[in-house]
């Protein structure tokens, strides 16, 4: 999983739903866990991960608040944009 994370580009992003499909489990929930632990950061680009709506997920552990904050700028820091609140569908990356 950590080595999926590693492969999304710079300035975009893909789902916990895409990497559990690579990896061919339904357990999206548990990677996202995972990835709230990520020993490798910021070599494991975890902040590339949003939910399967398009809404931004959460962020070190947290749901909402400064850690969510701190993963919008890090996304637009790289290009990546939202549209209410939602990323933009042309970011996406799909293994």
């Amino acid at each position: 999983m950590y080595s999926l994370c590693r492969k999304i580009p710079k300035g975009r992003v893909t789902t916990y739903g895409e990497i559990a499909r690579v990896l061919n489990t339904k357990g999206f929930q548990a990677i996202g866990q995972a990835l709230k632990c990520n020993p490798y950061a910021p070599h494991v680009p975890c902040h590339r991960v949003v939910k399967s709506t398009g809404s931004i997920g959460g962020f070190k552990g947290k749901k909402a608040g400064k850690e969510t904050e701190e993963k919008i700028k890090l996304l637009e820091k790289e290009g990546v944009w939202f549209i209410n609140g939602k990323i933009d569908q042309k970011y996406l990356y799909g293994f």
